[in-house]
C-alpha cells in the first residue's frame, strides 16, 4: 500500500494530473481494477485524494508545504519561525475544484491590478461577481480579462492600465468566470 501511494504521488508530481485506474495498474503491478479501487478507497480515507462528480480521482493534499511564520513587508523586524501548520495551495486557492481552472495571461491591460503577461490566474466558473470583480468575459465574440463595471444602468469592462479604454459591449457580454487568484513564478 505504501509503495502504491508513493507511485501515485510521484506520477501526480511528474504529470500534474492524477493517474487513471489503468495507469495505476501499470504503476503498481496490480492485475485488477478492484485492487486499484481498494488503494483508492484507502487514499480517500487518509484524505489524500477524493473523487469528483464523474468519479475521477482528484488530489486533496498531495503537495502540502510548511507554513513557517510571517515576514515583515514594511520595516525589518526579527524573524520569528513558527512551524505551526502546513498548507496545500489547492485548499488555499480553490474553493470549488470542479468549477475552477487556470488561464495564462497575454497582454498588459490588467497590469495595474498586479496581473502581468505570463502570469496565471485561477478562475471559478459560476462564481458570484459584482461591480469591481475581475472577470473572464466574452464580449462581442472575443475573450478578455477585465474589471466588471456597472454605471448608470450600463455594464462594461474596465482595464487596469491607463493606456487601454473601457470596453462597452455592442451586442453581447457574458461573464464566464471570476478571478480568484494570480500566480506568478519568478
Amino acid at each position: 500500500m505504501k509503495l502504491a501511494k508513493e507511485k501515485i504521488i510521484s506520477f501526480y508530481q511528474k504529470n500534474r494530473r492524477m493517474p487513471s485506474y489503468s495507469e495505476i495498474m501499470k504503476l503498481t503491478g496490480y492485475k485488477t481494477k478492484s485492487a486499484v479501487s481498494y488503494v483508492i478507497d484507502k487514499l480517500i480515507e487518509e484524505g489524500l485524494i477524493s473523487k469528483d462528480s464523474s468519479g475521477k480521482i482528484i488530489p486533496n493534499s498531495l503537495g502540502q508545504i510548511k507554513i513557517l511564520g510571517l515576514v515583515e513587508a514594511g520595516f525589518p523586524s526579527p524573524a520569528e519561525e513558527d512551524l505551526s501548520d502546513t498548507i496545500s495551495f489547492d485548499e488555499y486557492l480553490i474553493g470549488n475544484k470542479e468549477a475552477t481552472y487556470i488561464l495564462r495571461i497575454k497582454g498588459e491591460s490588467m497590469i495595474d491590478a498586479g496581473i502581468r503577461e505570463g502570469d496565471m490566474v485561477i478562475v471559478e466558473r459560476g462564481a458570484n461577481y459584482k461591480d469591481g470583480s475581475i472577470v473572464i468575459a466574452e464580449v462581442d465574440g472575443q475573450w478578455t480579462i477585465k474589471y466588471f463595471r456597472q454605471r448608470e444602468g450600463k455594464v462594461f469592462l474596465e482595464p487596469a492600465n491607463k493606456n487601454y479604454k473601457p470596453i462597452y459591449p455592442k451586442e453581447e457580454l457574458t461573464i464566464s468566470a471570476v478571478v480568484k487568484a494570480v500566480v506568478r513564478k519568478y
